[in-house]
């Protein structure tokens, strides 16, 4: 039981690390827009997103970087969060919030 609790312990900590690391590369003005609970949830839904989806499966290109489609990302991002009523967002303050999540590492799992 130790070894499972100090693996959500670890993945705690680094969905902390990465909000944390999202707030911090937001312009200050699209920034206030979203709580920490909001952050958490748009990390949630990205991280789903990417498991889910066939995005990171792509070719890359000849510097080893996938094209990914922010806009694409985002815009599911605005439809979930105004099904489940936590809010409406516009696209482009979401393709930031993609973009700084992003930002982090390739490593979501």
């Amino acid at each position: 039981m130790a070894v499972l609790d100090n693996e959500l312990l670890e993945d705690a900590a680094l969905d902390a690390e990465i909000v944390a690391h999202v707030r911090r590369s937001l312009p200050s003005e699209v920034s206030t827009r979203f709580d920490e609970e909001q952050l958490y949830y748009f990390h949630d839904l990205i991280e789903e997103f990417l498991a889910d989806s066939d995005i990171l499966d792509a070719e890359p290109d000849d510097e080893g970087f996938v094209n990914v489609d922010l806009e694409r990302i985002a815009e599911t991002l605005q439809r979930t969060a105004h099904k489940d009523k936590v809010g409406d967002f516009s696209i482009e303050d979401l393709e930031l919030v993609v973009e700084a999540e992003l930002s982090y590492g390739d490593d979501f799992e």
